[in-house]
């Protein structure tokens, strides 16, 4: 809505005679009181017109100004921006599985490469290290009350449910979103080979313990490129 014409606004000449009439004529003897009393009157009322008149001379800028913008305009944030803030804030808690998993298969790669004295305990160790890092993303190695909770609609990959959160601010069609969803398919396919080339391995064989190693390296890797991904989503 546009102000109203400036005209409107200042009263007509009119007005302005009729409540502030023109200035007396000079007084014959202006020592005379009541000649003095009169004088300070007329004195008061041309000052009190001039002030007036300033104050709507000084409306006509502020009158000719475009209307206030809104409160958007001035760069304050929306809920969507302030999410995503906290969520930067809290990365390091949300990739900590991502951390947590990464150790344990570095700890396993040393102990399967190491020279043991049982072979036998170092493989069944490397194994359980592995399910543990794997965080409920190995289907077939879900436990009953796992594999319920899955067929029920509960999310259980510890992996999957950082990425929702990660993602949780992006559309379902953007980029950095659905690379991330690729690299997670990549890591749960290189968790389920480490685990069936560690069921399958002869602990006293060289060969088989450096294809623990080599799929342990792996698996290291893919997890890498998925933490890369959820700090994508994340922008940090």
């Amino acid at each position: 809505m546009s102000p109203p014409p400036i005209s409107t606004l200042i009263p007509s000449a009119t007005v302005i005679t009729a409540l502030f009439p023109p200035k007396s004529p000079p007084l014959s003897n202006p020592n005379h009181p009541q000649n003095q009393s009169s004088y300070l009157l007329s004195s008061r009322r041309e000052a009190a017109t001039g002030v007036i008149l300033t104050s709507f001379a000084s409306l006509i800028p502020f009158l000719r100004q475009p209307p206030v913008a809104t409160a958007f305009s001035l760069g304050i944030s929306g809920p969507k921006d302030w999410l995503r803030d906290q969520k930067k804030k809290a990365a390091k808690y949300l990739l900590a599985p991502i951390d947590a998993s990464r150790n344990s298969l570095q700890s396993a790669y040393l102990l399967i490469t190491g020279t043991g004295t049982s072979p036998e305990k170092d493989l069944e160790e490397v194994q359980r290290v592995i399910i543990s890092a794997a965080r409920d993303c190995i289907p077939q190695e879900r436990n009953s009350i796992v594999t319920f909770q899955s067929n029920t609609g509960v999310e259980v990959c510890t992996f999957k449910l950082v990425l929702k959160n990660a993602a949780s601010l992006l559309d379902d069609n953007d980029p950095t979103k659905l690379e991330a969803e690729a690299k997670l398919s990549d890591l749960e396919r290189s968790f389920s080979s480490l685990n069936s080339v560690a069921n399958g391995s002869a602990p006293q064989l060289v060969s088989d313990r450096q294809k623990v190693a080599d799929a342990l390296m792996d698996t290291i890797s893919s997890l890498n490129n998925f933490e890369q991904g959820i700090k994508d989503c994340l922008e940090v």
